[in-house]
């Protein structure tokens, strides 16, 4: 069995791809065997690596495996518009699926792009690439200053079942972010994470797996 945990953020610039490469670090030296998957990119080259190959050199694979050569787009907009801007073909959802491969590990996480509402393709999402993938669970990355209960619960709906949240760059010292983390905890119901060794915990109890 497959723990696969789809990432998504409240927006861009949130942290996924970093979350997701000390993720898979940390359950590395914890003896877990994992892989990295962005099913399609859209990015600047001039401004340093890929998402893929951030997350390939944290998982071990090669960055074309993490993210098929193919669907690198050199534009830093949505994919399906980067695709469109380079005059490549249409970008399907079921296709990204279909070149998501699912190895037998012990944890799969699959990073997708900006919000859950962002493009992925011309006719999907983030919220239907978890759906397409079967995936259990979402891990929903946020900020944790001013701005974060509205953005985390418009993110969360947009999901079947609530997502387990994680407060990226959070302070423990800062009220404000402890607030923002109580308030989501203890009068929305929602599942927070500040850590990495408490994310990796949370996950722990709560068994992803897939077929």
């Amino acid at each position: 069995m497959t723990t696969l945990l789809v990432v998504s953020g409240t927006g861009t610039e949130i942290g996924k791809t970093w979350l997701t490469a000390r993720l898979i670090e940390e359950l590395g030296r914890r003896g877990r065997t994992c892989a990295a998957r962005k099913p399609v990119q859209s990015f600047d080259p001039a401004e340093g690596p890929s998402d893929a190959e951030v997350l390939g050199r944290a998982s071990g694979e090669p960055p074309e495996v993490v993210t098929p050569r193919h669907r690198w787009y050199e534009v830093p907009v949505a994919p399906p518009m980067a695709a469109e801007i380079l005059g490549r073909p249409p970008i399907a959802l079921e296709d990204l699926v279909r070149e998501t491969t699912v190895p037998e590990v012990d944890v799969v996480l699959v990073e997708g792009a900006g919000g859950p509402r962002s493009p992925l393709a011309d006719d999907g999402d983030v919220v239907d690439l978890a759906e397409a993938l079967d995936a259990s669970h979402v891990l929903l990355v946020a900020e944790p200053g001013l701005g974060t209960i509205n953005a985390v619960l418009l993110a969360s709906a947009a999901f079947p079942q609530p997502p387990l949240v994680y407060l990226n760059r959070f302070d423990a010292a800062h009220d404000l972010h402890i607030r923002n983390r109580r308030w989501l905890e203890d009068v929305e119901g929602l599942e927070v994470c500040v850590t990495i060794d408490g994310l990796i915990d949370q996950l722990d109890r709560h068994p992803l797996e897939v077929q």
